[in-house]
């Protein structure tokens, strides 16, 4: 997108450098690293209260241990580089709504209610690492996205403005993400996998919209 600040990290040196030794990272890395852990670890609870209640029944429980293993590294990221990191508040679901109408009554379907997560509380988890890596998203952007995102995936939108549809198309591309974790830690998940394939097609969706 051509943000401001986008490469003031180098963002392969500041793997290594946690692979190898975290208290090498410099406070501007540790902050970046421990906010996206933050990030990370707060953003599956809100997610899984848009999605059906089978959904969230069965992952709550490893939702929350993985959070709580994830705010403990964090922590100690930040603490070893004197840094003050904060997690971001998620947008909940009983708190949205879509022209007037609450957010979830205007989907239905496991597809339709990822999708309208996704477009969501990924414009705000980037919003908020983002700011801790020094990059500057215009909040008029941010505001549009999420304006538009709410209406299309869940209003009566036929179309995303073209600064928004790619902006989208980016945050969607986290299947390449989830392809990697599933490979890693030799999974071989089926949640994993459909979270790809879900990811997959609505990136190259709106590639070619």
């Amino acid at each position: 997108m051509g943000f401001e600040g986008a490469d003031a990290l180098d963002g392969s040196r500041v793997a290594a450098e946690l692979r190898d030794d975290p208290s090498a990272l410099s406070p501007a890395a540790a902050r970046s690293v421990a906010a996206t852990l933050l990030a990370d670890g707060r953003f599956s609870e809100p997610y899984c209260e848009w999605l059906p209640l089978w959904y969230e029944t069965a992952l709550i429980a490893p939702v929350r241990y993985g959070e709580w293993r994830l705010r403990r590294v964090a922590a100690a990221v930040a603490d070893a580089a004197n840094v003050t990191v904060t997690a971001p508040q998620f947008s909940r679901a009983q708190d949205v709504t879509i022209d007037g109408r609450p957010a979830l009554e205007r989907v239905s379907g496991f597809r339709d209610r990822f999708l309208l997560a996704d477009a969501l509380l990924h414009v705000e988890w980037f919003e908020h690492a983002a700011a801790a890596d020094g990059i500057e998203v215009p909040s008029g952007l941010v505001e549009r996205t999420r304006e538009e995102s709410l209406s299309y995936y869940g209003g009566d939108r036929d179309r995303l403005s073209e600064p928004v549809r790619r902006f989208q198309r980016l945050l969607f591309a986290d299947d390449a993400w989830v392809r990697r974790v599933d490979e890693s830690y030799g999974l071989d998940s089926g949640l994993f996998g459909l979270w790809e394939r879900l990811l997959r097609a609505e990136r190259e969706r709106l590639a070619s919209a």
